[in-house]
């Protein structure tokens, strides 16, 4: 096994207690069973599998489970709690957590005050957002001054999926996070591509999860928009692959020998970041994520630091800070 550095895990869940007993019995993403954890487990987990950091996330739904609570700032004020647990988190381990503001984007403007409180006034190290809300994807008009505010502060923004809006998933009986996660990435960038929201914010840090999904696979039939449909021309960016490869894919639940070589076609190794998903996949996946990743063959130990590690500081100022 090839030797790697002190990891830094991007995607790495968190679930806070006050987020735990606000979400209560609800059915948080269907067919999945939901984990316990505490930070304890987190640093555990960590130190078995060599990872110096998390950076902690809220997973789906997110804070969207109390859109449609009676008092209308309830998703607003369980974001503000969680991102407060998060700076006492990073506080009493500040070496060992960083964290994703959990951003109530169903509501843009909520979304971009919690922005600038969880970044001047706490001072978490990005922010973490879902494929989707009430139905819209990330490259709805309403998302763009939220994404284009985090891309004028340089601060990195983590693509979670959401159980699919519209999709009957009793069809399958399958949980959505199985197979549907990858696809809902998948359509949350299309939407970003075909709207031209990437093009116009081409510095914004966006990290999707999983290895992009199924992006690898469909970069190229991507560049087909316009030839399948003449009215996507002018909708359609000047250079798609160019433009799929400024973002950051970190490779939770892909370090394996079928992802990570068409992920490698794709994407530069500066652009690609580790991932792990505890506490939604269990201890030894985080083992067997690690251990892909290690015996990979298509890295060189330069390429390894870079994705283990060294991207990940060049995102996060304040790890790399502490990193000497």
């Amino acid at each position: 096994m090839n030797r790697l550095p002190p990891l830094i895990d991007v995607h790495h869940h968190a679930i806070p207690p006050a987020y735990a007993q606000a979400l209560g019995n609800r059915v948080a993403i269907p067919g999945v069973d939901y984990p316990t954890w505490t930070p304890e487990e987190s640093l555990a987990v960590m130190d078995r599998n060599g990872i110096a950091t998390a950076v902690l996330s809220i997973t789906a739904p997110g804070v969207t489970f109390l859109d449609g609570d009676e008092d209308p700032s309830a998703a607003r004020r369980m974001a503000r709690t969680v991102n407060e647990y998060f700076a006492g988190l990073i506080e009493a381990h500040p070496d060992r957590f960083a964290a994703f503001a959990v951003l109530p984007l169903s509501d843009p403007a909520a979304a971009k005050d919690e922005l600038a409180y969880a970044v001047d006034e706490l001072k978490l190290d990005g922010a973490g957002v879902l494929t989707s809300y009430q139905g819209r994807y990330l490259g709805d008009p309403a998302f763009e001054p939220v994404l284009a505010e985090l891309a004028e502060r340089g601060v990195p923004v983590h693509v979670h999926p959401g159980t699919p809006p519209t999709r009957d998933l009793a069809t399958f009986d399958l949980p959505p996070s199985l197979y549907e996660f990858t696809f809902e990435t998948t359509r949350t960038v299309a939407s970003l591509l075909f709207n031209g929201v990437l093009d116009r914010l081409p510095e914004l840090k966006m990290i999707v999860s999983h290895a992009g999904g199924t992006l690898p696979f469909l970069a190229q039939r991507l560049t087909y928009g316009p030839t399948i449909g003449r009215y996507l021309t002018e909708r359609a960016p000047a250079d798609v692959i160019g433009t799929l490869r400024r973002l950051y894919y970190d490779i939770a639940m892909s370090a394996n020998e079928f992802a990570l070589p068409a992920l490698q076609k794709l994407a530069d190794p500066e652009r690609i970041l580790y991932g792990s998903d505890f506490p939604f996949m269990p201890a030894a996946h985080t083992a067997e994520n690690t251990a892909g990743f290690a015996e990979y063959d298509g890295w060189g130990e330069e390429e390894r630091a870079a994705v283990g590690r060294t991207n990940a500081l060049a995102l996060f100022p304040r790890l790399a800070a502490l990193s000497g």
